[in-house]
């Protein structure tokens, strides 16, 4: 048997209701792994060593006593955006360091009613702000197929993690690309759901019109199966969508014959690295060999994703950051005059990449030119989402590559804001239209650097997207790959 921190979410729930191996051994190896990598990877920010072995007594005591959860005894780690009671909760931010929130985020409770155990909080950049977990202030998550390369971001921590094999599935955020692009530079599957399938109550915002709850595993399957858990109604958020959810069953017969997959023309464009654009084609012919008709689809305004989400974005983010004032909780630096507080609080507690969003944001909000900026970005945010409604009424998914190049090298960017933003080039149409999204592993570089092919669906319609991908990931064995660490 493989060892059992290289064992996938589903061979784990196997084993453990079979009684190959308990909850406290498969928890022992993953924390034995996290020890024994972590201290160069820096996927994690906190580590629940107690915690968490004490959850898999309890999932143990469970299952022996017949009272098992569909997710019993299971590790999981969290992105450090969600509130996990108990447990600190940084965003990534010195003006959260002390942070320790005293209720869990609505995908954290549930995962907790299912039985899952938390193994610890997972490396961001800043507030999420950022493609390469560069932005952390508590230093940079490294991509376990080379360490000298970034995993991705914002999510890197939790990549990271599962490519590494420190935890079997976690949980991230996808503002603009946040799950699918460290998916695609880490060699897992990630998926973004719609726009408000997943509660947002409990997670730190960045921009609440486009902030989404996702989660990185190592398979299709994997990911489904907490997606499940995690998804629905929340009455504690108010954008959260009343439409059910599907009960996905991905043991169950499934065919791509007949199902049209459009392929945008927009996102084969100059400067795509050709190993990117040669394996993203093969994955596209797999399709159509599994039986699926490829159609050339027109997005005609997806040159403009860029500018309107860094507008949009930053926009909602100096709203969402005015709260971290040094009044509430978070870092205050103690002064006398409560406006010398105000800045130096944060001034300090900030970074370079918020503090250059926020400035962008309150820019394109403040008098005069709201209009002109964030009020026009709506405005062609909504033929964004036109071109994937006019799309759909074509094609049943959509695929292109999740990324214009494999991960890039710890420090190529930092000199170049707009060279790092253009690394979300093909992940932003869809978190602007609100629709879901997966990223798939589909090859490797000449350097043996993962490559990411996305799948988009109409809102909503994550059922057939993940089916649709699962089938992809029964005749390949890129998602089975390991990093020789």
């Amino acid at each position: 048997m493989a060892k059992l921190h290289e064992l996938s979410l589903l061979e784990s729930r196997a084993g453990l209701e079979s009684g190959q191996f308990s909850s406290v051994e498969l928890t022992q190896a993953f924390l034995a792994r996290i020890d024994e990598l972590d201290g160069k990877l820096k996927s994690f920010l906190h580590v629940d060593t107690k915690g968490a072995l004490s959850q898999a007594k309890q999932a143990d005591k469970e299952r022996k006593d017949g009272e098992g959860r569909p997710l019993s005894g299971l590790p999981i780690a969290i992105k450090d955006v969600l509130n996990l009671a108990g447990m600190p909760a940084t965003s990534g931010s010195r003006i959260l360091e002390d942070f320790i929130p005293s209720y869990d985020a609505t995908v954290v409770e549930r995962l907790r009613a299912a039985g899952m155990i938390f193994l610890g909080k997972t490396n961001t950049d800043e507030f999420a702000m950022g493609s390469s977990t560069e932005n952390s202030a508590f230093g940079t998550t490294h991509n376990p197929w080379d360490i000298e390369r970034v995993p991705g971001g914002s999510s890197g921590g939790s990549a990271a993690a599962v490519a590494a094999g420190l935890a079997p599935i976690a949980l991230g955020t996808d503002t603009g690309g946040s799950v699918r692009q460290p998916a695609a530079f880490s060699g897992v599957t990630g998926l973004k759901p719609s726009y408000s399938r997943n509660s947002r109550y409990g997670l730190i915002a960045f921009g609440s019109s486009l902030d989404c709850v996702g989660i990185l595993g190592r398979s299709v399957a994997d990911v489904s199966a907490i997606f499940g858990s995690i998804a629905g109604h929340d009455p504690k958020d108010a954008s959260s969508s009343q439409i059910p959810v599907p009960e996905l069953d991905m043991q169950a017969a499934y065919s791509l014959k007949g199902l049209k997959v459009g392929v945008g023309k927009q996102y084969f464009i100059e400067g795509l690295q050709p190993e990117v654009e040669q394996a993203v084609r093969a994955g596209i012919e797999q399709l159509a060999q599994l039986g699926a008709e490829i159609v050339e689809v027109d997005l005609p305004h997806t040159e403009f994703a860029l500018p309107v989400y860094y507008i949009i974005g930053p926009a909602e983010a100096s709203a969402n950051l005015a709260r971290f004032d040094g009044v509430r909780y978070g870092l205050r630096i103690a002064e006398d005059d409560l406006m010398d507080m105000f800045k130096n609080t944060r001034g300090q507690g900030f970074g370079p990449e918020v503090k250059r969003r926020i400035m962008i944001g309150t820019h394109a909000l403040s008098s005069g030119y709201y209009d002109a900026y964030y009020g026009q970005a709506q405005r062609v945010r909504t033929l964004i989402r036109s071109d994937f409604d006019e799309a759909f009424k074509k094609v049943d998914l959509i695929a292109g590559p999740s990324t214009p190049s494999t991960a890039f090298k710890i420090g190529q960017h930092n000199e170049d804001p707009l060279a790092m933003y253009l690394q979300d080039v093909f992940t932003l149409p869809a978190s602007l239209a609100g629709i879901p999204g997966v990223s798939l592993p589909v090859g490797f570089d000449s350097k043996k650097l993962p490559i990411g092919m996305q799948l988009f669906a109409p809102y909503m319609e994550e059922e057939r997207l993940l089916k649709a991908a699962h089938q992809y990931q029964l005749v390949t064995d890129w998602h089975e790959q390991r990093p020789a660490l």
